[in-house]
This record gives structure tokens, C-alpha cells and sequence, in this order.
């Protein structure tokens, strides 16, 4: 094989530095990103990775794809983008990626819902009204990375070399050394007070608002009970008045709602923050995984009360019931893109626990067809059934005649392919989307046949809860 690329890697010691520091640092500009992970609701990951501001990004919306270089754009083409992401990610070929950090480079962005319109065709006409306006598609070319080891307080410099360019291990050398100085040059930081939580100093802008909301779910259970569909995953967006940098928000959230996905995406002229518990789908050494998490109860305020409400959660034959479609629904998308025999599941029905809630959740493997691609595995899991329903094409053909606009970020997917072929997706849930200085959050409910108009409403609203009450922290 003839390379194109090759990663270089300095690793220095960094155990003064967080995550945090080191994208104020090095990020805070268009195009670059902050990636953590808290495991089990309580330890920070061992790895995070920070995404200085990239040269190159491919950019989609409605059919067309535009490969831009800072300003311009030098190529654009009518095309599906994911066949156009597979081709770019097959035509580089990069040499010395190392085997013992989970990133050192690739594509980093994310997949907008409506991106459905490109898997499904049925639902290739998406709708019209399209209130937030962003790409269906935008990832970044991440060739100059800081990967943090949160375990030896090393953090690892690592930038893409361009081999077709006769200073190309040059210039990335030399960006190493810029980095390293960067790292450690002394920086005035301003100290972030978070004040006590207060949503009512907000005033909320509902997009389809509680009496649409609730006509909404009363006419997915007339098409549940005329046997239209099994179940479906209605939403409804808030927005609010935001001026703050997205980096403030980020870190109020990641305070209040650590979770398994957290990440921070400066694209430009909208910046993407979230705090997902769900994977959508992850790709590492051949081997599939999927998650399916659905069934919730608050935390106990004593250990008492949370093994209490574990044990109610585990008896809520409605939960396990959703629970077991899910599983069976994960079986059978990743089973299209798998080798037949290897789909199992390797953990079933396990409590989960996060800073305000638990969750069951279950785990499902398979090992990658040797003829698939990440990209299979995307088309073959997107979107979630936690986000659209069952049967998933006609559940989804329902929240387009229901809900009143795009829905843009909000069950999308957020995360990487790298250079490696490993892919890591978070469903876009519990995430923010700042735009034009408003910010905006998005959530919603699986509906069923016996589901309550009110109940569904006020769920949505404590979903929308974190993200508001972390920007309520902000003085």
C-alpha cells in the first residue's frame, strides 16, 4: 500500500492541564471540537480529545456536497454525501495511526436527522419548513489533535502529514512545536462563576407548544390503534435567548449532567453542545456495538430509595416491554451488516446509573462483514429507534406530517470515523444547538396506544430540563 498521510506524535506531560484548559488553549475558533466521556455516571473517562481548528470540512445540504478549504470551496457536486464521506475517507491512506489511543485522527461532525432522506427513500422529500437551517451533513478533516490521558496526566500531540507535498513532514513537525508552545504559554483565564439554577429568568419559545404537542400524540395513538404503527417518537423544540460563548454552556453541563457522550463542536456559525447518554453505533476492531437504552426513573435520594426504584423499574412490564423491541430492533440492524452467527447480546437488561437518572440498558455485538463499512453501519442503524419508533420507516413518515419543522441536530448523530475506519456516534439527545444568538434544545417520547397526552408533555419538558438549567447558571 502506498500511503498518502502520516501521523506524527509527541507525547508531553500535561498533568496541570484538563480537557477544559487545553481547548481554551488550542480551540475556541470555527471548526474546532472538545470530546469527553464520563463512564457510569461518576468517573471521567481515561481518554479526551480536543480538535484544533481544521483547514478542510465537507459540508452537506439537500443533495449537495461541498468540499471547502478555509474559505473556498473547491469542489461541488450533486450526490448522496454519504457515498461521498466513504470515498474520501477510502481515498486517504495514512500510515503510523497509533494502535493504543481510541483517535489520532479522521472525520469529526456530525449527521443532522434529516440525513434520513439519504438511506430511506421513501422519505426522500424532506419537509419544507426548516426553522434552525443547518447542514445535513458537516465533519471536519481533524489533522492537528491533542489526545489527553486523563489516566498519566499525558497529553498526546499527534498532526497528519500530507506525504504528496515535499515539505509535508516538515510543516507538521512544525505544527507540533506550535502546539507544544501553545500548551504551556502562560494565558489569562477568566474564573466562571456559576450561579444556583433559574429557568424562570428565561422566557421559552415553544415551536409546536402544549396543544399542539398534545393533538400531536392523540393522533399517533388513532394511527397506533388503527394497526398504522407500533409506536412513535414525537418531539417538540424550545428556544431561548443565548449570548454566552458555547464553551460556558458546555462547562455548566458538564457539571450538572455528566455523561457517557459529552462534546462541544465549534462548526462556524452554529456550535453544537451536548450531554448524550446513547450511543447510536461504534465500529472498533470490526466489532458493532449498539446500546439500546430505554426505561427511566429518577435517582433516589437515599441508597434505600434508589435500590426502591430499581426494583420498580424492573418490575415495569411496560419498560421491559419497549425495552425488548429495542433490543430486537438493535439485533436486527446491525444483523444486516454483520457476519451471520456473530449478533449477540452481551449484556441484557442492566441498570445504569447517571447523576439524575437510571436507565436499562442492554448491549449488542456483532463482527463487521468483511464487504461493510463504517458507513453501512451508520446507514444500517440511523436513526434510533429511541427517536423515530416502530416500524421505524412508517413511524417516521408520521413525525413528518406531524411535527412543524426540520428537526436539524435532535436525533441525529454526533461523533468521529477515523482515520483507522473506527466509528463512535451519539445520538444527538440532550443537546443544544446555538444559532444567531438564540439556543436551541429539542425532546421528545415514544407514544403508544395507552400513552397520556399530559404525561408526554410534561416529560418533554423535564427532558428539555438539563441543557436550560445548565444556560440558567450563567450570570
Amino acid at each position: 500500500m502506498s500511503f498518502t498521510h502520516k501521523i506524527l506524535r509527541r507525547k508531553v506531560l500535561a498533568d496541570t492541564l484538563t480537557p477544559v484548559a487545553i481547548y481554551q488553549r488550542l480551540g475556541q475558533q470555527p471548526y474546532s471540537y472538545l470530546l469527553e466521556s464520563v463512564e457510569g455516571g461518576e468517573r471521567w473517562a481515561r481518554f479526551s480529545v480536543v480538535g484544533l481548528p481544521a483547514a478542510e470540512r465537507i459540508v452537506a445540504k439537500d443533495g449537495k456536497v461541498e468540499h471547502w478549504k478555509g474559505e473556498q470551496c473547491i469542489e461541488s457536486v450533486e450526490t448522496n454525501p454519504l457515498d461521498y464521506l466513504e470515498a474520501f475517507h477510502a481515498s486517504r491512506k495514512v500510515a503510523d495511526i497509533p494502535e493504543d489511543l481510541p483517535f489520532a485522527g479522521g472525520l469529526v461532525g456530525y449527521f443532522g436527522y434529516d440525513c434520513i432522506g439519504y438511506i430511506e427513500q421513501r422519505l426522500a422529500k424532506r419537509p419544507a419548513h426548516d426553522v434552525v437551517n443547518i447542514p445535513d451533513v458537516l465533519f471536519c478533516l481533524s489533522e492537528a489533535v491533542v489526545v489527553m490521558d486523563n489516566l498519566r496526566g499525558e497529553a498526546n500531540l499527534l498532526v497528519t502529514a500530507d506525504l504528496s507535498s515535499p515539505q509535508g513532514l516538515e510543516k507538521a513537525e512544525q505544527r507540533l512545536e506550535e502546539m507544544e508552545k501553545a500548551l504551556f504559554a502562560p494565558q489569562q483565564i477568566e474564573a466562571l462563576h456559576l450561579a444556583a439554577p433559574d429557568v424562570s429568568k428565561f422566557c421559552p419559545e415553544y415551536e409546536m407548544g402544549e396543544v399542539g404537542y398534545k393533538s400531536a400524540v392523540e393522533k399517533i395513538k388513532e394511527y397506533v390503534v388503527a394497526g398504522d404503527v407500533m409506536q412513535v417518537v414525537p418531539s417538540q423544540r424550545m428556544s431561548v435567548s443565548y449570548t454566552r460563548p458555547a464553551l460556558d454552556l458546555y462547562r455548566a453541563l458538564r457539571i450538572t449532567n455528566p455523561s457517557p457522550y459529552m462534546y462541544l463542536l465549534d462548526m462556524g456559525n452554529h456550535q453544537i453542545v451536548g450531554s448524550s447518554p446513547e450511543i447510536l453505533a461504534r465500529v472498533e476492531q470490526k466489532t458493532v456495538t449498539v446500546r439500546p437504552i430505554a426505561g427511566t426513573r429518577r435517582r433516589g435520594q437515599t441508597l434505600e430509595e434508589d435500590l426502591a426504584l430499581e426494583k420498580e423499574l424492573l418490575a415495569d412490564e411496560k419498560e421491559l416491554a419497549e425495552h425488548t423491541m429495542l433490543i430486537d430492533l438493535g439485533r436486527n440492524d446491525i444483523g444486516r451488516v454483520c457476519e451471520i452467527g456473530t449478533v449477540k447480546v452481551t449484556k441484557k437488561m442492566a441498570i445504569e446509573r447517571y447523576s439524575h437518572v437510571m436507565h436499562i440498558v442492554s448491549n449488542v455485538e456483532g463482527k463487521l462483514a468483511d464487504n461493510k463499512t463504517a458507513i453501512d453501519v451508520f446507514k444500517a442503524t440511523f436513526p434510533a429507534g429511541t427517536l423515530s419508533g416502530a416500524s421505524k420507516v412508517r413511524a417516521m413518515e408520521v413525525i413528518d406530517e406531524l411535527e412543524t419543522s426540520r428537526r436539524g441536530i435532535y436525533g441525529g448523530a454526533v461523533g468521529y470515523w477515523s482515520w483507522k475506519g473506527n466509528m463512535d456516534l451519539a445520538i444527538a439527545i440532550r443537546t443544544g444547538l446555538i444559532k444567531d444568538e438564540k439556543l436551541y434544545v429539542q425532546a421528545g417520547g415514544g407514544i403508544v396506544y395507552d400513552s397520556k397526552p399530559e404525561d408526554e408533555w410534561q416529560e418533554t419538558l423535564n427532558k428539555l430540563g438539563a441543557l436550560i438549567k445548565a444556560a440558567s447558571m450563567l450570570n
